[in-house]
């Protein structure tokens, strides 16, 4: 059973202790978050471009198994603004046929993802790549609800950015002043109700006034009804066509599907977990997520993740168990049954509204702002990059592109990091204490330093006890010992690194001091084989110090041990020169 824990959904574990006082208040959050969900569904439906009932197909279905089978114990799945660029281009390219195999592969792929144990790999995704294709993924929300919110008189909104925006140039003319009006009310409502209530979301409010406006001004205002049908009623189970050539297409976006899911779930689980003092159980949270989509996709329903800000108001509202997000599907369910058809009076630029404080909220654009102000270079070329990519392109170049770049940068610091340094001879140790004592009086005359003497004095300051142990060591070495000390990793990033160790026409030991080397791969070897090949021709012994656990395991299985010699491995750098000075007779 222990084996099985990490894929053990936390609804059997909350399940066991269950009481009557914390059902009535996960039966409260519960509702609480489903009269929240219910705007959110529609709207995220409509923008990426399918009917509003499916919205809350995915709030209840997807929603229902999320909780039930999860990993966290207050997770609120279904519809978030992170997919509906994805599914809006899927729709407009494949139809809804490929959004539907897309998101039983992408069900599928994260279950393999749990079962696989990838739920801590999530964490080695950047953060500057998140929070680039969020504030993107912001952007292309507020870009596609611009028709709605003015009214422009144009029959589709293309699916690129730039020709969205061309477009409505196009159309700028045909604005609709009463639909703007509309417009900017339910927007003002969302911004300032909060003042007043934090119960009932300012989205719902913002329906009820808008609606009724419309309603009894008979104002011309298009609303869902005049451009959905809706459909009351449970949602049918349906299998989709399956064909070879279309699983092929779907595999790009699918995985894209899957990693966005992954990655915004698991972040609504550390979120939550902090609001509750909790652990959730990342590769059972990705199963449930899986499970979820394909239950979904089967329903008639969309991509769904955890949302994180349905989650955090089911924490604020007592909710504690899965049972919460259970009795939110099943308050959605009942709604969807009984009162979706006045879902069709809802006008159009309410919903507009929404979605763009929904985009608001996710964006994080202080953060971006932030970051690119303090970040390191390299972080604002991948953040900058990413949006952008998502915005001009499409979410799948920018992960990929965002990713690549990532690791060719990490891999640039690394390689940064890993240094060869040549000890000093006798001479050299009594040069560079001359020149050192020459700073210091100049520091104390206040005289203005050179570049050289000041990174001498910072030097000598860093760790001038351990210095002076060094050198009165290195004064005992002979012209006839080289001495070099690498620090870093040794990958194939930074195995230029040992080309440069030099031995001099007298040298007959070499020592290499890998104290501060974690891990070695398989270019580094074959850099240290041709290194002791160039030693063997010169007459040179080879002798290795202090060789860490993982470099030690990489040397022995590449038969380097052997090659030098076990015997040239020593435990420190004291044992090293001493068994050189047996190797040169002294």
């Amino acid at each position: 059973m222990d084996a099985l824990k990490y894929i053990t959904p936390k609804f059997f574990t909350t399940i066991r202790n269950y009481s009557k006082g914390q059902f009535l208040k996960d039966l409260i959050a519960g509702v609480i978050v489903a009269i929240i969900a219910l705007p959110l569904s529609i709207a995220l439906a409509i923008a990426s471009g399918v009917n509003p009932e499916q919205g809350l197909y995915t709030a209840v279905v997807a929603g229902f198994f999320i909780s039930f089978l999860g990993g966290s114990r207050v997770q609120i799945g279904g519809p978030t603004a992170a997919f509906v660029v994805i599914i809006y281009g899927i729709i407009a390219q494949y139809g809804m046929a490929g959004l539907t195999l897309a998101t039983l592969m992408a069900g599928l792929m994260l279950i393999i993802m749990g079962l696989l144990r990838f739920g801590d790999l999530i964490k080695f995704i950047p953060k500057t790549i998140t929070l680039g294709f969020t504030l993107g993924i912001a952007v292309g929300i507020v870009s596609g609800q611009i028709k709605d919110f003015l009214g422009l008189e144009m029959k589709s909104v293309p699916a690129e950015f730039l020709e969205k925006m061309i477009a409505y140039g196009e159309y700028l003319s045909s604005i609709s002043w009463a639909t703007l009006a509309i417009g900017i009310l339910a927007l003002l409502i969302q911004i300032f109700w909060p003042r007043l209530s934090q119960k009932i979301p300012g989205s719902l409010v913002a329906i009820i006034v808008t609606t009724a406006i419309v309603a009894f001004g008979h104002l011309p205002v298009k609303t869902i009804g005049d451009l959905y049908t809706i459909k009351a009623g449970l949602p049918s189970f349906t299998v989709p066509d399956l064909s070879f050539s279309l699983i092929r297409q779907m595999m790009s976006p699918a995985f894209t599907i899957a990693i966005l899911a992954a990655i915004e779930s698991l972040l609504s689980c550390v979120v939550s977990d902090g609001m509750i003092g909790g652990n959730h159980r990342s590769n059972a949270e990705l199963i449930g997520q899986g499970v979820g989509n394909i239950m979904s996709a089967l329903f008639g329903g969309i991509p769904a993740t955890g949302a994180i800000a349905r989650t955090a108001a089911n924490v604020k509202n007592g909710g504690r168990t899965p049972v919460a997000g259970m009795v939110h599907a099943v308050v959605l369910l009942l709604i969807l049954v009984v009162l979706m058809p006045c879902a069709s009076w809802i006008p159009m630029p309410t919903i507009a509204a929404i979605l763009f404080m929904v985009a608001y909220n996710m964006c994080q654009w202080r953060t971006f702002v932030r970051l690119t102000k303090t970040a390191p270079k390299s972080d604002i070329a991948v953040l900058v990059m990413t949006f952008f990519l998502t915005v001009i392109f499409d979410l799948v170049v920018a992960i990929e592109i965002g990713m690549l770049l990532s690791c060719l940068l990490f891999m640039k610091r690394m390689s940064d990091e890993t240094g060869v340094r040549s000890w000093l001879y006798v001479e050299e140790v009594e040069e560079q204490k001359r020149k050192e004592q020459e700073a210091r009086k100049a520091k104390k005359a206040g005289k203005e330093l050179s570049v050289e003497e000041a990174q001498l004095l910072a030097a000598a300051a860093e760790d001038e006890e351990a210095a002076m142990k060094e050198q009165a060591r290195l004064r005992e070495i002979p012209r006839e010992l080289a001495v070099y000390e690498i620090t870093g990793p040794l990958f194939f990033g930074a195995a230029d690194r040992i080309n440069q160790i030099e031995t001099r026409e007298e040298t007959k030991c070499l020592v290499l001091r890998m104290r501060a080397v974690p891990a070695v791969d398989s270019t580094a070897m074959n850099s240290m084989v041709a290194l002791y090949e160039r030693c063997q021709k010169n007459g040179v012994t080879l002798i290795l110090s202090h060789v860490n656990e993982q470099p030690m395991h990489v040397m022995e299985k590449a038969g380097f041990v052997d090659m030098i010699g076990r015997d040239h491995f020593c435990p420190n750098i004291e044992a090293a020169l001493d068994h050189a000075d047996e190797v040169m007779g002294k």
